[in-house]
């Protein structure tokens, strides 16, 4: 009845995950109880768990960002502290518990913290930066979360109830094919990825279709926001990339499950196919994560220097060249493979070439910054710290384009270094950047300044010391995924890691501290204007946090800075703040049907990975019931009274008269 599922499968004889299950499941328990203590059921079910408005998804995606962010951190300290402890005897983990470790380190990093993190800042800031309400299918938008948050469940679940796969955060073949990973580890690894990639391509589809066809009047294409540009570049990445996930994923699931020969040694598969199908999504994955960094940047640079972004036009070009030529580079993760001189050559230069797109938009936010009054904030300290590391990573990048050096270094601790480089340096360093850019837009108060410094710069110190030392190393020869470390030279950088780990520790804990000072000291940190940090577009016109129409009347867009060039007229009294007539406005019913389909998919996961099949077919009864539910609801949308339209804006015209007041005395 169970399948394969039985007492074997909990680790009795393994404490570090037995004490780590337990104690997160003692946190779920201690929490469930505390909101049920408060009578806080009610709340969150109306306004998060069910809401469809595309401002509370995209703070629930950084939060289940931030969650694994931390599970992924932990599982590099253990990394770390491991192979150290390997320099003076056999260290805690054991091979198979290793290298569940490092498997699931990636895993987690990539597909359920960074991709979470920056859909959630897209989901947050898009629609207001076009100036709409809401994106185009606020319901699909709630699925793609909670879709998303089925997979990181299952991932987790693995901790506990069998293992996780032991082959890396890429399951290659012939490795993961039955024979050679017989548990249930590549299961969970592929029905997680499966049901999270389902997500994240309805979430893609979702921004594509905002981007381009719901902005504010006047807002022409190059009449966007720089985030939405790369928002957009990055979605239509994911709209292209990730069937092709999916098609190699289901490949090596028909190989495992019902005996295909697609990626095996026999029956005519062939294992180099599969390398040559993950890295084509691969690729391009590298740039659906980094293309919107760039975008919170650009905004960045543009509003802590106090001018306009320098070169907008060849900035949207850089950006579209690197969606195009992302598509065009992914055999350099293995010109070891073979495939000849004439093929490692051509994908070399073109490797090279994708970082002519990159110069430019470094050399644009460079002559950005020059001239302007610069403000040194956290939110800039992020971006200038992003500028120093992603340069060195995208130079080791570009080093490792070539073959011959490839050759050398393929495979090795400076290519670990220069991935998280690039990832940690860009996408991270973004994301940061990006939550405290727009955290007084999201909650109606800033955060701490002082220790957001300090965390900046604990964990700025702790990121050199962790992956310099590995650049070092991997020249020398040190290969990736070592259990112990065999070479007694290699013991100085090793330990220099280790206490750059210990730094990172600090500047996380700096960032907790930063958010409990911040919520204790709100009242002294609030954000009555809607616009903490004179910016130019349209989400500071709105009030913090904004209202779930988002704007009452929606504006009318006549250059590329549409949110100056108003506050530009109003300070010089040009135009009178004084409110247009109100109206009632429509806005999207909530809707369970996101929360209750990943629940059947976390059914339908769990029960193929352990092979329950009754299970899985209540789980997609279940899902197709709740569609049908959905797609017969009689009423998909509800009014907000022009009563209370006109009461929200004049609240918000009252403070912004009051600041520009304020600064007329002060000027």
């Amino acid at each position: 009845m169970l399948g394969k599922l039985d007492w074997s499968a909990i680790p009795l004889d393994e404490p570090i995950p037995l004490v780590a299950g337990g104690t997160v499941f003692l946190a779920v328990l201690g929490v469930l109880a505390w909101v049920t203590v408060k009578g806080w059921w009610p709340y969150l079910w109306r306004e998060w768990i069910t809401s469809v408005d595309h401002k509370r998804i995209g703070v629930m995606y950084i939060v289940l960002a931030a969650l694994m962010l931390l599970r992924g951190f932990i599982d590099a300290i253990m990394m770390r502290t491991h192979q150290a402890a390997t320099l003076y005897g056999d260290g805690y983990l054991p091979p198979e518990h290793y290298d569940q470790i490092f498997s699931a380190h990636g895993t987690i990093m990539i597909f359920f913290a960074a991709m979470p993190f920056v859909i959630g800042l897209m989901n947050f800031v898009v629609p207001l930066q076009l100036g709409v309400r809401d994106v185009a299918f606020p319901t699909l938008n709630s699925v793609g979360f909670w879709l998303t948050a089925c997979g990181a469940l299952l991932v987790n679940l693995s901790l506990v109830i069998g293992a996780f796969a032991r082959t890396g955060w890429l399951p290659y073949a012939p490795l993961s094919e039955l024979e050679y990973s017989p548990g249930v580890g590549v299961d969970y690894y592929l029905w997680a990825i499966q049901i999270s990639g389902v997500g994240t391509l309805l979430t893609g589809v979702n921004l594509v279709t905002t981007i381009l066809k719901m902005r504010a009047p006047g807002m022409g294409y190059l009449r966007m926001p720089i985030f939405c540009w790369t928002s957009l570049a990055s979605c239509m990445l994911i709209v292209a990339a990730f069937p092709i996930l999916t098609a190699t994923l289901a490949m090596l699931t028909l190989d495992r499950y019902l005996g295909f020969h697609f990626f095996t040694n026999l029956g005519g598969g062939n294992p180099m196919m599969f390398v040559n199908l993950i890295w084509a999504w691969g690729h391009p994955e590298v740039y659906i994560l980094v293309l919107p960094a760039f975008g919170i940047f650009s905004e960045i640079f543009s509003t802590f220097s106090s001018k306009p972004l320098f070169g907008y036009r060849s900035m949207v070009a850089a950006t579209l060249f690197i969606c195009v030529v992302s598509f065009m580079v992914w055999l350099h993760h293995f010109f070891t493979m073979g495939a000849g001189a004439d093929v490692n050559t051509a994908f070399g230069i073109a490797t090279s070439v994708i970082a002519v797109g990159t110069g430019v938009k470094i050399y644009n936010w460079l002559f950005t910054m020059y001239g302007g009054r610069i403000r040194f904030d956290t939110p800039m300290l992020w971006a200038l710290g992003f500028i120093t590391t992603f340069t060195i990573g995208g130079m080791t990048g570009v080093l490792l384009a070539v073959p011959a050096a490839d050759f050398v270094l393929h495979n090795s601790m400076f290519l670990v270094a220069h991935f998280h480089n690039v990832i940690i340096g860009g996408v991270v360093f973004g994301a940061f950047a990006g939550l405290t850019f727009w955290f007084p837009k999201a909650f109606g108060f800033r955060l701490h300044e002082g220790w957001g410094k300090v965390a900046f710069w604990f964990t700025m110190a702790g990121f050199i010391l962790v992956f310099a030392p590995l650049y070092f190393v991997g020249l020398q020869g040190m290969t990736r995924r070592l259990q112990s470390i065999p070479v007694e030279g290699w013991a100085t950088p090793i330990l220099i890691a280790l206490l750059g780990i210990f730094v990172m520790i600090i500047g996380g804990a700096c960032q907790v501290i930063q958010l409990v000072v911040s919520i204790r000291h709100r009242d002294e940190l609030r954000d009555t204007t809607g616009d903490p940090w004179d910016g130019r577009s349209l989400e500071w016109s709105t009030p913090s946090p904004p209202p779930a129409f988002n704007f009452p009347h929606l504006p009318h867009v006549e250059d590329a800075e549409p949110y100056w060039s108003i506050k530009q007229r109003a300070i010089e009294g040009q135009i009178p703040l004084e409110p247009l007539e109100y109206q009632a406005i429509e806005m999207p019913k909530n809707s369970p049907t996101g929360f209750v389909t990943s629940f059947f998919a976390t059914l339908i996961g769990f029960a193929l990975i352990w092979h329950i099949w009754w299970l899985a077919l209540v789980g997609v009864l279940g899902a197709y019931v709740t569609f049908v539910v959905f797609a017969w609801r009689d009423q998909g949308e509800y009014e907000i009274p022009a009563e209370e339209v006109e009461r929200v804006d004049r609240t918000r015209l009252e403070a912004r008269r009051a600041w520009y007041q304020r600064r007329e005395q002060v000027a």
